[in-house]
C-alpha cells in the first residue's frame, strides 16, 4: 500500500522548496530566464485619434520603452514558473521585482473534472478545440498523482511568489474544497502561521439544489496572508440590506477602549445604519449568464466585485499587484481600473488573448504583451538536464521527424539528418535561434553540397523572425520546405518519453499572412494610412488538437473564408524591428469598428502626424487558434 498524502506533503514541500531553490541561485547567472516583448499594446478603439499617439510618446518620454519599462503593466504568456524567475532576475533593461509586488491574488485550477476544451464559433460552425498538453497542465490537475501533483505544481509557485512580495505585501489564494485544506498547511510552511490572516469564505448564494445526500456545495475559499507584521490594509463597508438601528460608538482616548457614545445630557445616542463593516464571510453573487457587459463566457471567471474587495483592501492607488492565473484578466482589468499597476501571467494562450482584448476593450494605459524568451531552451534544460546540448535536442526532434543523422563529418551540430529511403535533407533548427531567411539560405547550401547534394530539404524551426513567411515566398525554391516544431513538444517529451511519442507527433506548415498599405496620403491635420488584409493561411489542420468532424469543419472554413480565422490584428506604422507598438487594433467582437462579432474589420484606417520619411509598416495577425504571423511592408511612400 502506497503512502498516504499527509505522508507524502513533508517530501513534496521539501521537494518544491528545493525547486525554488535551484531557480533563485541561478537568477544571476548567464542561465537566467529571460522576458521577451511581443507588444506594447496602446489601446485604441477609436482608428482616428491622435491622442493615442501622444499616449505613445508620454510612455517613451524620458527614454525608450525599455528604460521606462518598470512603469509599464505587463501581460505574460507563458509558465508563471519561468515568468516568475525572469521577474526576480531582472535584465540590463528592466530591474527586478524581487521585493516590489504589494499583493498577489491567484485563482489556480482546482477542479479535477473539468472540461477546458476551447469552443470556437466561426461563421456557420462552431469548433472544439481540446487543450494542448501545455493547457492541459495548467488548466486541470488530471496529474497522474492526483492531489500530490498539484501540491508538487503550487509549492515551488508559492515560495517564488513571496519572494515577489514586498515586506508589507499581501496574498489572496482562492480555492475550493478539492485541495484547499491541504494547500492552507503548504501556505503555513512558506509564509508561516503567524502570517496567516483570514479564511475568507466567498458565499455566492447561487442557490444550486441538494441531494438526498449531502448539502449543496455554494462557497469558495480564500486564504489570506500576509508577508511580515506590517501590512496595509483599508477596511471595506458594505450596504445593509435595510438600515439597522444601533448605538453608536467612539474612541475614548481617556478609557482607550471603544465606549457607548453619549449626548451632552448623558443618554446613549443611537444612529440609523446603512452600511456595515465587511467581515470575512463575503456575500457576492457570481457571474450570471444574462450579465453581457462583465461576463466573457470563460470557465472559471470570476466576478470584478471579488477582486474589487481583495484590491480595495490590502492596497493604495499606485500599488502593484499580480495575477499569475489570470483567466480572463478580471485581476488586471480591476486594478487597472482602481488606479493600480499589474502584472498578469497564464500559460494558456486563450487566457492571454482574451485578457489582451479586454484590456484594449476598457481603453487600458499602454501595456506590454510578453513572452518567456528562450521558452523551448529552458524547456530543454528542464527535461534533457541544465547541461543539455543543442546537438541533443536536434537529435531528438530529428528522430521523432523520421530522419536518420547524417555522419559525425558531415553533420552540422547534430542537426543534419535524411529521410529514408529518399533524397530529402533535414535541417533541425536552435531552439535558441530565430528561423530566417539567412537560416533558409543556409539550408539550401546543406541540400547541394553534403552528400553529393540532395533533391530537397526540409527546415524545422522553433522560432521564426517576422515576415518569415514573405521569405519563404520570395526565394521561389519548391525544394524547400519549412515545418514549425510543436511548441509543447519538450512538455510532451517530459510526460510521455521519447518512444511514446514516436509516430504521434505532427510538424505543422508554417502559417501566412497578406497584407498591403493601400494608401498613404496627406491630409490637413497630419496624414492618413490605409492598410488591407488581404488573405491568411493557416497551419496544417492536421497540427491542431481537433477531432475529425471538427478539422472538417475547419478545413472548409479555410477554404471558403480563411480571414475569419483571425482573431485579432494590430498595426505598427513605424516599426524598428525590435519592439511591436501597435496603435491599432481590431479583434473578433469589437463591434465598434464592424457590426458583425464574428469578423475583423479587413481594412485599418489610421490617422497619424506627418512624417516626411518612408514609413516601415508592420501588420501583426493572430488567429483563434492562439497562431501569430506578421506581415512588414517597407519603403512606403505618400501617395503622389
Amino acid at each position: 500500500m502506497g503512502k498516504s498524502l499527509l505522508e507524502q506533503l513533508p517530501g513534496i514541500v521539501a521537494a518544491g522548496k528545493r525547486q525554488a531553490a535551484q531557480i533563485l541561485e541561478q537568477l544571476e547567472g548567464r542561465n537566467r530566464v529571460t522576458l521577451q516583448t511581443r507588444e506594447l499594446v496602446i489601446p485604441s478603439k477609436d482608428t482616428a485619434n491622435f491622442d493615442l499617439f501622444r499616449q505613445a510618446q508620454q510612455t517613451e518620454a524620458g527614454g525608450d520603452i525599455t528604460s521606462s519599462g518598470e512603469r509599464l503593466n505587463r501581460l505574460i504568456y507563458g509558465d508563471n514558473l519561468l515568468a516568475m524567475a525572469a521577474l526576480l532576475a531582472g535584465d540590463e533593461e528592466t530591474p527586478s521585482f524581487r521585493g516590489k509586488v504589494d499583493l498577489i491574488y491567484i485563482d489556480p485550477p482546482f477542479d479535477s473534472k473539468a472540461d477546458y476544451r476551447t469552443s470556437i464559433t466561426l461563421p456557420g460552425t462552431k469548433i472544439d478545440q481540446k487543450p494542448t498538453v501545455l493547457e492541459q497542465f495548467a488548466y486541470s490537475d488530471t496529474w497522474s498523482d492526483g492531489t500530490a501533483s498539484y501540491l508538487a505544481m503550487i509549492t515551488p509557485r508559492l515560495v517564488l511568489m513571496r519572494e515577489l512580495l514586498a515586506e508589507t505585501g499581501s496574498i489572496f489564494v482562492h480555492l475550493d474544497w478539492h485541495v484547499g485544506h491541504y494547500v492552507k498547511i503548504v501556505l503555513d510552511e512558506i509564509f508561516g502561521r503567524e502570517n496567516f490572516t483570514n479564511d475568507i469564505v466567498w458565499w455566492y448564494y447561487n442557490k444550486m439544489q441538494g441531494n438526498i445526500k449531502r448539502f449543496p456545495s455554494n462557497h469558495d475559499m480564500i486564504m489570506f496572508y500576509r508577508k511580515s507584521s506590517e501590512f496595509t490594509f483599508n477596511p471595506q463597508k458594505e450596504q445593509r440590506d435595510k438600515p439597522v438601528r444601533q448605538i453608536k460608538r467612539i474612541w475614548s482616548s481617556e478609557k482607550k477602549a471603544i465606549v457607548n457614545a453619549k449626548d451632552e445630557n448623558g443618554k446613549v445616542i443611537y444612529i440609523d445604519s446603512t452600511h456595515r463593516t465587511v467581515d470575512d464571510v463575503w456575500r457576492l453573487s457570481m457571474l450570471q449568464p444574462a450579465d453581457r457587459t462583465e461576463n466573457l463566457r470563460f470557465n472559471t471567471q470570476k466576478p470584478e466585485t471579488l477582486l474589487e474587495r481583495i484590491i480595495s483592501a490590502t492596497t493604495d492607488e499606485g500599488a502593484l499587484v499580480a495575477d499569475f492565473f489570470i483567466g480572463s484578466g478580471t485581476t488586471a482589468a480591476v486594478a487597472e481600473r482602481l488606479g493600480r499597476r499589474w502584472i498578469a501571467s497564464d500559460l494558456g494562450k486563450p487566457a492571454a488573448m482574451i485578457t489582451r482584448k479586454r484590456l484594449i476593450d476598457q481603453d487600458a494605459n499602454p501595456f506590454l504583451y510578453q513572452a518567456i524568451g528562450d521558452y523551448q531552451v529552458e524547456q530543454a534544460r528542464s527535461t534533457l538536464g541544465r547541461s543539455f546540448r543543442v546537438g541533443d535536442l536536434a537529435k531528438v526532434v530529428l528522430d521523432l521527424f523520421g530522419a536518420l543523422p547524417l555522419p559525425p563529418e558531415d553533420n552540422v551540430n547534430g542537426s543534419l539528418g535524411r529521410l529514408p529511403n529518399s533524397r530529402t535533407l533535414v535541417f533541425a533548427d536552435s531552439p535558441s535561434k530565430l528561423t530566417t531567411i539567412s537560416t533558409l539560405r543556409r539550408a539550401q547550401g546543406y541540400r547541394d553540397s553534403k552528400l553529393g547534394g540532395f533533391d530537397k530539404v526540409t527546415v524545422l524551426g522553433w522560432n521564426f523572425s517576422a515576415g518569415i513567411g514573405q521569405d519563404i515566398a520570395s526565394l521561389q525554391d519548391p525544394k524547400l520546405e519549412v515545418l514549425v516544431i510543436p511548441p509543447d513538444l519538450l512538455d510532451r517529451l517530459k510526460k510521455k518519453g521519447l518512444d511514446k511519442l514516436a509516430g504521434e507527433v505532427r510538424f505543422s506548415s508554417l502559417q501566412y499572412l497578406e497584407a498591403a498599405v493601400t494608401s498613404r496620403k496627406n491630409v490637413a491635420d497630419g496624414e492618413e494610412l490605409a492598410v488591407d488584409l488581404r488573405n491568411y493561411i493557416l497551419l496544417s489542420p492536421e497540427a491542431i488538437n481537433l477531432d475529425e468532424k471538427n478539422r472538417s469543419a475547419l478545413q472548409k472554413v479555410m477554404n471558403d473564408e480563411p480571414l475569419t480565422l483571425i482573431e485579432y490584428w494590430a498595426v505598427d506604422p513605424d516599426y524598428d524591428g525590435e519592439v511591436f507598438r501597435s496603435v491599432w487594433q481590431d479583434y473578433r467582437g469589437n463591434t465598434e469598428n464592424e457590426s458583425d462579432p464574428l469578423r475583423v474589420v479587413t481594412t485599418a484606417w489610421l490617422q497619424l502626424p506627418r512624417k516626411e520619411v518612408p514609413r516601415r509598416v508592420c501588420v501583426r495577425a493572430v488567429d483563434v487558434f492562439g497562431f501569430e504571423s506578421e506581415v512588414v511592408v517597407d519603403g512606403v511612400e505618400v501617395d503622389r
